[in-house]
C-alpha cells in the first residue's frame, strides 16, 4: 500500500517510523555483535539492551496500544522479552541474562514488519481515542504513534553515543 492511499496522519507516522528505523539500523549495523553487551566505562547501557528495548517499545506503543494486543503477538515477542527490555529493566553486561544478538535482532525486525503491515489498517477515526492500555505520556492513539517515532530517535542517539564510547568514529 502506498502512503498516498492512507490518511495523512497514518502516512506521516509510517514515513517517520521508516525513517527512524533506517537511521537506527545504520548505527546498529556498524557495531559488531561481539560488542553488543559491552558497557563502556562509566556507561549504563549496551547495544543489545537498546535494540531489545526498541523492539519492546514499538510493540507496546503501536501494536498493543493502537491496534490492540492479539494472541498471535506471542509469536512476535514473548512476555519474557517484554519484561527483559521493559521500561523498568536495568541493562546488565552479563550476556547470559539475555537472548542472543540474533534473537534480539529477529524480534526487532519481526515487530517492525508487523507494525508496517498493520498500521495502514488502522482507521483514522480511532486515532483520537485513548490507547487500549494507558501510557503515562500519551492520552490518545495518535500520541502513542508519534511518541514511538520520537522514542526510536531518542534511543538511536543513545546507540550513537555508545558507538563513540566503544571507540568508533562518528557516523552521519
Amino acid at each position: 500500500m502506498l502512503t498516498s492511499d492512507l490518511s495523512p496522519r497514518v502516512a506521516t507516522v509510517l514515513t517517520n517510523l521508516v525513517f527512524a528505523r533506517m537511521y537506527t539500523l545504520r548505527l546498529v549495523d556498524s557495531i559488531p555483535v561481539a560488542e553488543w553487551f559491552r558497557v563502556p566505562p562509566a556507561g549504563v547501557s549496551h547495544v543489545a539492551w537498546q535494540v531489545g528495548h526498541l523492539a519492546m517499545a514499538e510493540y507496546r506503543l503501536v501494536l498493543e496500544r493502537v491496534r490492540g494486543a492479539r494472541p498471535e503477538d506471542a509469536k512476535l515477542i514473548s512476555p519474557e522479552f517484554v519484561a527483559t527490555f521493559g521500561r523498568s529493566s536495568v541493562p546488565d553486561a552479563d550476556a547470559s541474562k539475555y537472548p542472543s544478538p540474533a534473537e534480539i535482532r529477529s524480534v526487532f525486525e519481526r515487530v517492525h514488519s508487523r507494525v508496517l503491515a498493520d498500521l495502514p489498517n488502522v482507521d483514522d477515526d480511532v486515532l483520537h481515542e485513548p490507547p487500549f492500555t494507558p501510557h503515562p505520556l500519551c492520552k490518545t492513539k495518535i500520541e502513542c504513534l508519534h511518541w514511538c517515532t520520537h522514542h526510536e530517535m531518542l534511543h538511536a542517539g543513545q546507540i550513537g553515543l555508545l558507538r563513540r564510547q566503544l571507540g568508533y568514529s562518528p557516523q552521519w
